[in-house]
């Protein structure tokens, strides 16, 4: 019979533990029980009385056991170290392997799990072998085996093929990994595409750099300017003043192939006629007085970029002409020379006005009208985009707070009365109240108290509700001003305001009215209240005084001064500070009694009692 040497016995030994090890592996998915079973082999070939394997556990600074051979339940759940912490701890943190001849002898030895250390009636010499499990160079475990030194071991041997098991464990616990995250994955997907069928289907959400909407009339926006801005077709922002036209041809100019070429803007509300054609084209030498040298113009700066004409609505008739030119030919003459000039620009215009209507009066030319409105883009005010107005405050105090080093909030309160209002002046209007509220602000959280519509302060409602005092504004039905924005108060809202129902356009006043003694009309601030005609019918029919009940509403009657009611019968005067004092009087100082009697809102008259400095009596 052939006989092997102790090399071979040993080298076919390491072969066939190799060999069942792979099968082991390869044969389930189950980590644990494969690894439990490679164990069994490597501790029944090689005599090996207790192995384990240790990972890091889940905080990722410690480890713990893993899987093992030969230790109980106790003991493995009390196998836990440190990186760096005994030999375990010393090889995981390092990555070389180490091997204890004698562990009675070996200070560094630290035996966590109770389970590898002599015992004390117990003589024999027991070594400890320890590998790491690396793959692609970074170390994911330990591989650590007791062995009892008798018989001639060779501890070499011994780390050697435990180094190669190590290998192949580590492979497949990296293999592992790879099919759980890639299931988990798969499994999130599954979730979320069934997620996906049972709600209906939402419209594309798109966002613009520097611009806050989520509305759907800001979506419908942002959609237009993703389609628009690839091209090179000149864009028409049209939009009430203040919502934010400037920030949406930024964000035309960034998204389009210019965005590494200049922007230039220009306010052509703001320069003369004279001075807006040296602006954009530029002058020569000596081409007026003080032109020292030569300049280049704002369509040559943008060349190769983006040219931004605001209130392009607001340039006189002359220069419009000059303008449509340089749209057509795309070539201009600088003022004072006679060279052309070509310029490859793309143009975006903005205004706030009605051009159609100027068009038809013959304020604007057609023919330019055409050549800038190619693709417009309505920009909606901010009263049809209310839902945009919390996202729109967050942005603002966010922006607040890292500029002034604050850390101030505003109460779900403070942000409904925010979002009631009618904001006449949009986005513009919003920051402006957004920043005054929180400069005056004490303490580090905005309430609804603190902001001055609260208080009759509002500087936007005075502007937009008492017109200037020397321009009278034809009548309008119950108590409206023309011009004026019509708004109502929210029911339940305190100091919220929604826009009020259209208000068809009253026709002028009758010349009898305007020829009366005043008591028709009441006129508070410059706007002119009207009473309703069949009011003024049913006081003029007070004959005897019966309809009389306020003297002054009486007064077109025969014997309505002498009404029951008629507040003694005394005629308003005529001045506007009079007549207001005049009806606080005749309704003892109450506000509400008085709007009654003037038929305005308390709103208004508290607005009027604010501007001629009338301090209120308490009683």
């Amino acid at each position: 019979m052939f006989s092997r040497s102790p090399h071979e016995q040993r080298s076919h030994l390491e072969l066939v533990t190799i060999y069942e090890i792979c099968r082991i592996l390869g044969t389930s998915l189950d980590i644990r029980r494969s690894f439990r079973d490679a164990l069994n082999v490597l501790t029944a070939h090689l005599d090996l009385p207790k192995a384990m394997i240790v990972t890091a556990g889940e905080d990722g600074a410690s480890l713990q056991v893993h899987s093992h051979v030969g230790l109980t339940r106790e003991q493995a759940l009390r196998g836990r170290w440190a990186v760096g912490e005994g030999v375990v701890g010393r090889v995981y943190a390092t990555g070389l392997p180490v091997v204890v001849p004698d562990i009675g002898q070996a200070a560094e030895f630290v035996d966590r799990t109770g389970a590898f250390g002599p015992l004390a009636d117990d003589e024999r010499m027991l070594a400890f072998l320890v590998v790491p499990l690396k793959h692609d160079g970074a170390v994911t475990g330990v591989l650590a085996a007791q062995r009892e030194v008798a018989g001639g071991a060779r501890l070499t041997e011994d780390q050697r093929l435990l180094t190669m098991v190590a290998a192949l464990l580590a492979q497949a616990m990296m293999l592992h990994e790879t099919v759980r995250e890639e299931h988990r994955r798969l499994q999130q997907e599954a979730m979320r595409l069934q997620k996906a069928l049972q709600r209906p289907p939402q419209r594309p959400r798109f966002a613009l750099d520097n611009v806050v909407g989520d509305s759907a009339p800001m979506q419908q926006v942002f959609l237009e300017v993703q389609q628009a801005a690839p091209s090179r077709a000149t864009v028409l922002l049209r939009g009430e003043s203040g919502t934010g036209k400037e920030a949406i041809a930024r964000a035309i100019h960034f998204l389009s192939p210019r965005k590494d070429a200049p922007f230039i803007k220009v306010n052509c509300a703001a320069l003369t006629e004279s001075l807006l054609e040296s602006e954009l084209f530029g002058h020569e030498k000596g081409a007026f007085t003080g032109a020292a040298g030569e300049r280049k113009g704002r369509f040559e700066l943008a060349h190769g970029g983006t040219l931004f004409l605001d209130e392009i609505g607001d340039v006189s008739p002359a220069f419009q002409a000059k303008l449509l030119r340089v749209l057509q030919e795309r070539e201009f003459e600088r003022v004072g020379g006679s060279r052309p000039v070509k310029v490859d620009v793309r143009l975006i215009c903005a205004t706030n006005r009605d051009l159609e209507k100027m068009v038809q009066r013959g304020e604007y030319r057609a023919d330019l009208y055409y050549r800038i409105n190619v693709v417009s883009i309505f920009l909606p005010p901010l009263r049809e985009r209310r839902a945009d107005i919390p996202a729109l405050v967050e942005h603002f105090l966010e922006r607040f707070n890292k500029d002034n080093r604050r850390k101030l909030r505003i109460t779900p309160e403070a942000m409904e009365v925010l979002a009631s209002c009618y904001w006449p002046g949009n986005v513009r209007e919003l920051e402006n109240c957004v920043e005054r509220t929180a400069t005056m602000v004490q303490g580090e959280v905005i309430r609804d108290l603190a902001f001055p519509c609260r208080q009759n302060r509002c500087l936007t409602q005075t502007l937009h509700f008492i017109d200037k005092a020397d321009a009278v504004a034809p009548a309008t039905p119950r108590g409206e001003g023309v011009g004026a924005i019509p708004i109502r108060p929210v029911p339940g809202r305190p100091g919220g305001w929604t826009p009020a129902p259209h208000v068809p356009e009253a026709p002028a006043v009758p010349e009898a009215l305007e020829a009366g003694d005043g008591s028709d009309v009441i006129t508070i601030g410059p706007t002119v209240h009207v009473r309703p005609p069949a009011e003024r019918g049913a006081a003029g029919a007070g004959s005897n005084g019966s309809n009389g009940s306020n003297g002054s509403n009486g007064s077109n009657g025969s014997n309505g001064s002498n009404g029951s009611n008629g507040s003694n019968g005394s005629a308003p005067p005529q001045g506007e500070r009079e007549r207001l004092i005049w009806a606080m009087e005749q309704c003892g100082w109450v506000q509400a009694k008085a709007a009654r009697l003037l038929r305005v809102t308390p709103r208004q008259l508290g607005y009027a009692l604010l501007k001629h400095r009338i301090e209120v009596r308490k009683f």
